[in-house]
């Protein structure tokens, strides 16, 4: 179930990290491309806005030049001067003067017929008048933009406030104020400029399903461009070939990941990991017997391993694994643990019972052990010297290291054995160096007792050497009696193997201990 679950989370989420990035990459593409293509209107629109404000600004100066004229008020002189002004200042296209609300005279001369001018439809900061909708006789009906200041009123040809070269799906409006139009580009929908001349009164972006706005606001003009929203494709091209490679990096970089750390999870190391959080080892627990009495004085803790679907791994397999990512630490705290909590009333029952602790090389180096046990046996009531450490030869590398560790946990109670002597590195100078209590011969030397292989030889050597140094000594994996009456006859003192039990969850345990312990323990 969990490598089901794994796998299962680890599709889903590689989906997920190459649809994001791909994702993104789409939605920036397309924000880059609208917001590239809205500068480029708001940039046009800056262009119409300075076209529209010379415009204003340019008859603005002729009403003024107008107003300062010092000539009776439609005579020759004076129409001739409206005529000067009219053809020197191109935004307009004609002149004229008031009086009473009549048209008195233009710069094309006398007015014969009586026209009524209306007052102004919006008023300028400046003071002067504008009227958005004039169509007089003299341009045929057209419609006009009206200027007024004081008694004159000049007449402006509407595409004088759009005269930009745009493209021609771009369609645009100029404004003043919320409503008043002075010229389109395009023919855009006068609904929808209204709209937005009423809901922005400033710079400003919109989106549209159709199309794309963008609106410009400066001295009370507004520039208003849409464009259909099929422009962008161009645009949009552009940005995703920009976009989407970095986009599929993206994926491919966090697929990548997602591989590494799956592969990771399922690993041996993967789930070693999980393991430790989920604490699922435990131990099983292999007798010591004292071979003289065939008493059960203690028992080697051995850690074990199932996985949550039931399957058990070998400590050959998982432990070398553990030592390589570190994680022999916390699963040595968890067999400590499990030892306290298993064989504790045992403990305090018969204190002659001890149980053996294998440290890794890491522990006996730094003694880090030694304070979790510490901590671990404090108020237990164990005492000290029921808890055995044993460690391989591999641990006694760093001898000076080794030997404070050792001296350590000494005084502290603790008896200390190297485990599977003969298959690592020590020599017989640096064994001495170091104040150990018990030898364990391995049990590829037992193996060779009565035997004519090329070991069967040292077995002897190990025990005269350990009996040189006054250690006990304990034989690993006896499977026949004759080994055991080899090993009792040689005075070794105690033994472990198949011959008396395998390793036994901690109740078999317990029961065979019952049943093999010392007369005086019952």
């Amino acid at each position: 179930m969990r490598r089901k679950r794994i796998i299962v989370t680890s599709v889903l989420v590689a989906v997920i990290g190459v649809a994001a990035p791909l994702s993104l990459a789409f939605y920036l593409s397309s924000v880059r491309a609208e917001q590239g293509e809205q500068e480029r209107l708001r940039l046009l629109a800056g262009y119409a806005l300075e076209r529209a404000h010379r415009s204003i600004a340019s008859a603005s100066m002729a009403l003024r030049s107008a107003d300062a004229l010092d000539l009776a008020p439609c005579s020759e002189a004076h129409v001739q001067q409206l005529r000067r002004i009219t053809i020197t200042t191109r935004s307009i296209d004609d002149i004229g003067y008031v009086e009473n609300g009549l048209l008195k005279c233009t710069s094309n001369g006398i007015e014969e017929a009586r026209i009524a001018i209306t007052p102004a439809d919006f008023t300028l900061d400046n003071g002067m008048g504008l009227d958005f909708n004039l169509r007089p006789v003299v341009s045929g009906g057209k419609r006009m933009v009206g200027l007024s200041y004081r008694a004159y009123k000049v007449l402006i040809d509407p595409v004088r406030f759009s005269d930009v070269i745009v493209d021609n799906d771009i369609q645009m409006a100029v404004a003043i104020g919320k409503g008043g139009v002075l010229d389109t580009l395009h023919h855009p929908d006068p609904a929808l400029v209204k709209t937005l001349l009423d809901g922005k009164g400033a710079i400003g972006n919109l989106a549209h399903e159709d199309s794309i706005h963008a609106m410009l606001y400066r001295d009370g003009l507004t520039a208003v461009m849409i464009e259909p929203r099929s422009k962008l494709s161009e645009r949009l091209r552009r940005e995703q070939l920009l976009l989407l490679p970095l986009g599929l990096l993206m994926a491919a970089f966090i697929v990548g990941i997602v591989v590494w750390l799956s592969r990771r999870r399922l690993s041996l190391r993967g789930e070693l990991e999980t393991a430790v959080e989920r604490r699922e080892f435990f131990v099983h627990y292999q007798p010591i017997i004292a071979l003289d009495t065939g008493v059960c004085v203690g028992a080697e803790a051995l850690i074990r391993w199932r996985r949550p679907d039931g399957s058990m791994i070998r400590p050959d397999l998982f432990i070398p694994v553990a030592e390589e990512a570190e994680l022999i630490l916390p699963i040595t705290d968890q067999v400590i643990a499990c030892v306290i909590a298993d064989m504790r009333a045992a403990l305090l029952a018969d204190r002659e019972l001890h149980i053996a602790i294998n440290l890794c090389a890491s522990d006996i180096e730094t003694g880090r052990v030694l304070d979790v046990l510490e901590r671990a046996l404090a108020g237990t009531g164990i005492e000290a010297q029921q808890i055995w450490l044993e460690a391989t030869e591999r641990g006694f590398i760093n001898v000076e290291a080794a030997r404070a560790t050792i001296e350590k946990a000494r005084a502290r109670g603790h008896a200390v054995a190297i485990d599977d002597f003969g298959t690592g590195y020590s020599s017989l100078s640096s064994l001495q160096n170091l104040p150990l209590d018990a030898l364990k011969i391995d049990k590829s030397f037992v193996d060779s007792i009565g035997t004519d292989a090329a070991t069967s030889s040292v077995t002897p050597h190990i025990i005269a050497m350990a009996r040189t140094l006054n250690m006990l000594i304990v034989a690993e994996g006896i499977e026949t009696q004759q080994q055991a009456d080899y090993l009792l006859e040689r005075k070794v003192e105690f033994g472990q193997g198949w011959l008396f039990a395998k390793a036994l969850p901690a109740a078999e345990f317990l029961t065979f201990y019952r049943a093999r312990r010392a007369p005086s323990s019952t």
